[in-house]
């Protein structure tokens, strides 16, 4: 028996792919070269963007003439999907969404949650040098555009010890790099100290960090054993405000200790960056240099509207500290253009900041209503599509075609 895996999407995809892979190893499969070599396809999705969505549909449609060629030959195929789309099905409630998808997809034979892929056996790496380390899934921010709340459900931290010895491993059988990965790893760690049901989330537009009102878990000794020593966790203070205790800069830090040439991770939310983590960075010259700290928005508005807690002033002063503590440091970002009531003028803003910044890169992408978010709920996609794709193209060429030049 063979199996084929096809991933869509970001890092956080491609390492659970990784994963699936295992199973299928650990059962005494082996990979297939295509489609067509495959008596086992998964396709693991992505829904971050309409288009990701709809590139998923078209591909299961092709997959269907193809089972039917094995079909008529009397070779086994089965057609599994998983990740983000089939995450949105099973935790939506109405059931509407796996309607949808089972409506649009007749030939897939399951739909598997990913939550179901454990880390009982080794990951298939497609690397030998570099691997992608999970440390959380799930996020608990609830920014109105995105749908990764609803996709991967809450933040779910791993076990500490997990990770150092899935990351010593990999240090003993040579890889040289790692990337740590999660929604917002900066928050690693938060439900481990306080129990995942403790956790503040913002859910709605009415909570946002415009509103004078104490949001935050208040600052409690929490004592966490690390080697049998009792650690203080980093309580991240923003706005004027303790937010939720991290073990992100524990975690970073003894990663960094085990002689990797590059230490990496991803993704970080501005408003959990922590001094400690600042500190760690600087001291361990093994950990990334470039950081990947998403803005989404130059324009306070907007960036209100996104459910995003810092304004392009914070941000900038952020940028500013890391720069100053942190030599050589550079910085890639998400960005979205023409998000709900976004104006020229809002535009403008963030190609002014983009401009203060100096990216190294950027994620562009033109807004697209996500199914059960709360822009989709509460706002009117607005900005037409071809002053979306003009925006994108304005922000393109200064932040990526500028950055290949030089």
């Amino acid at each position: 028996m063979k199996y084929f895996i096809k991933t869509f999407g970001c890092q956080q995809n491609h390492a659970d792919s990784e994963r699936v892979a295992s199973g299928f190893k650990a059962r005494g499969f082996s990979e297939a070269k295509n489609y067509n070599d495959a008596n086992y396809i998964v396709i693991n999705t992505c829904m971050i963007r309409q288009s990701a969505e709809d590139r998923v549909y078209g591909l299961v449609r092709n997959l269907g003439v193809i089972k039917k060629q094995k079909e008529k030959r009397k070779e086994f195929l089965k057609i599994i999907v998983t990740g983000c789309m089939v995450g949105m099905a099973f935790r939506d409630k109405s059931g509407q969404y796996l309607q949808k998808i089972r409506g649009r997809m007749p030939e897939v034979d399951e739909f598997l949650p990913i939550e179901e892929v454990g880390f009982d056996n080794q990951p298939v790496r497609q690397d030998d040098t570099h691997a992608w380390v999970p440390v959380s899934n799930g996020c608990n921010n609830f920014c109105t555009f995105c749908v990764v709340p609803f996709t991967r459900g809450r933040e779910i931290s791993r076990p500490f010890h997990d990770i150092l010895s899935e990351c010593l491993d990999l240090r003993k059988r040579g890889y040289r790099m790692v990337t740590l990965l999660g929604q917002n790893v900066n928050s690693y760690g938060a439900d481990l100290l306080l129990g995942d049901k403790n956790i503040q989330t913002i859910r709605d537009l009415e909570k946002t960090y415009f509103i004078k009102k104490e949001l935050a878990h208040p600052r409690v000794k929490i004592e966490f054993k690390l080697n049998g020593k009792s650690i203080e966790p980093v309580y991240v203070k923003h706005l004027g405000r303790y937010r939720i205790p991290t073990l992100f800069p524990y975690l970073l830090e003894a990663v960094a200790k085990m002689g990797f040439r590059s230490v990496n991770f991803i993704s970080s939310n501005p408003w959990d960056f922590s001094d400690e983590l600042i500190d760690t960075i600087a001291r361990y010259k093994n950990i990334t240099r470039t950081i990947h700290l998403p803005v989404q928005s130059g324009d306070d508005k907007v960036l209100k509207r996104m459910n995003r807690w810092y304004t392009a002033e914070q941000y900038l002063a952020l940028i500013s500290k890391l720069k100053s503590q942190i030599s050589k440091v550079n910085f890639t970002t998400d960005i979205i253009v023409g998000f709900c009531g976004e104006t020229k003028m809002q535009f403008e803003n963030t190609l002014e900041l983009a401009k203060k910044v100096g990216f190294e890169k950027a994620y562009i992408s033109m807004y697209s209503q996500r199914p059960m978010t709360a822009a989709t709920k509460a706002l009117q996609d607005d900005v037409p599509h071809t002053v979306k794709k003009k925006r994108w193209q304005i922000l393109e060429e200064l932040i990526n075609r500028s950055s290949k030049k030089n």
